[in-house]
């Protein structure tokens, strides 16, 4: 975070050495999505990514953004992770039998207390607990060191702490660049969750590595105990893939350019040739994908959520209306492109008039990858 003098001071040790390896430029509030007819310009901040040389953690240089995103509708990808990492913990014999559990969830959406109470561990009415589980929550503190002794202080003496987050060795190996936006102070890795955990008095005794979002990872912590060849396995891991590499991270900002290009001109293709292109799910990573790539409804004249408290409104800067699915299915669109991959099995499911009519989903990875229809949805009803 940019303190007064113009320094910028690491969210968890409080170190100013380090530097800028990605500035993204002004950018919007990536969980602010204005009414449909609230005047614009939308307010916009500087979005730099810097990195702490001392306790390698990759954060946001600053963000005066306040949280204010209508709440999502949890995709069955999410759901469908939790109970296999529940599952995970459980095979490990980490999970104690029974006792009380505590939750620092995304502001996202998801809970996992109901499937903890499935196996004996009720949720906590205060106090310490057995079991703290972090899922995507970390990620969202701007006081990182204050936000990890709060959940070393509420676990019990033998408590386990899982924590949860989309890994930066996925960013970079899928040059997930729009990952980085407002409300998302920090980046976080294997590397530097483990020394994080370190320095509160926990230990990273086992870890997992799941495909949700292009690599989610989950750590189990307590303070003491064997500790898994897995924690080091992705320690490693991670680190090949650049994590604490300077240079490496700097390529963000290429991936940035190039993939906001690429999209932009394969959106003018579209348009050009006739066709009509409508976007699926406004998640908050859309945002800084939309406006560094200056799209607006001209070339994507909507984009459809499940959200009812976010149709009805419109992505900030960019200016593209959000509305509701059976909008999509009314418009007909030649190709939807989906801005969270991971939904590409539901949504398939939900809306199968998008290729029964002869439309296609479009994949960003990070470029427009077309998915052929499905045969079975072209002869089904």
């Amino acid at each position: 975070m940019t303190v007064p003098n113009g320094e910028v001071r690491c969210r968890f040790c409080g170190s100013v050495d380090g530097a800028v390896v990605a500035d993204l430029g002004m950018q919007p509030a990536c969980d602010y999505f204005p009414l449909a007819d609230a005047a614009e310009p939308d307010p916009v901040y500087p979005l730099r990514l810097w990195v702490c040389t001392a306790c390698r953690l990759a954060q946001l240089a600053e963000d005066p953004t306040e949280p204010d995103e209508p709440r999502g509708v949890e995709p069955v990808a999410l759901v469908r992770q939790a109970e296999q990492a529940v599952a995970a913990v459980h095979a490990a014999g980490l999970l104690p039998d029974g006792g009380v559990a505590l939750e620092h969830g995304s502001p996202h959406g998801g809970s996992w207390l109901g499937l903890l109470e499935a196996r004996g561990i009720r949720a906590a009415a205060g106090g310490q607990a057995d079991v703290v589980v972090d899922s995507f929550g970390l990620m969202h503190d701007a006081d990182q060191a204050a936000a990890l002794r709060l959940r070393a202080a509420e676990l019990k003496p033998d408590g386990l702490l899982l924590v949860q987050f989309h890994s930066l060795a996925a960013v970079l190996r899928g040059k997930q660049w729009n990952t980085i936006r407002h409300g998302h102070p920090v980046y976080l890795s294997t590397p530097a969750v483990a020394g994080m955990l370190a320095s509160v008095g926990l230990r990273a005794v086992a870890a997992w590595w799941f495909d949700l979002y292009g690599g989610t990872v989950l750590l189990a912590a307590r303070r003491q105990g064997p500790v898994s060849p897995s924690v080091q396995h992705l320690i490693d891991d991670e680190l090949a893939a650049g994590v604490g590499d300077l240079d490496v991270l700097r390529g963000l900002a290429a991936s940035a350019a190039e993939s906001a290009l690429v999209l932009r001109s394969w959106l003018a293709s579209e348009r050009a040739q006739g066709r009509t292109v409508i976007g699926y799910g406004a998640a908050s990573r859309a945002v800084p994908l939309l406006n560094h790539a200056g799209i607006g409804p001209d070339l994507l004249p909507a984009v459809a959520d499940a959200s009812e408290a976010k149709q009805g409104r419109r992505f900030p800067g960019a200016g593209v209306p959000i509305i509701a699915p059976d909008e999509l299915v009314a418009l007909a669109p030649d190709d939807v492109v989906l801005f969270v991959p991971d939904m590409l099995a539901e949504v398939r499911a939900r809306l199968p008039e998008v290729e029964r009519r002869g439309g296609r989903w479009v994949l960003l990875e990070p470029s427009p990858r077309v998915i052929e229809p499905d045969p079975r949805t072209m002869t089904n009803g």
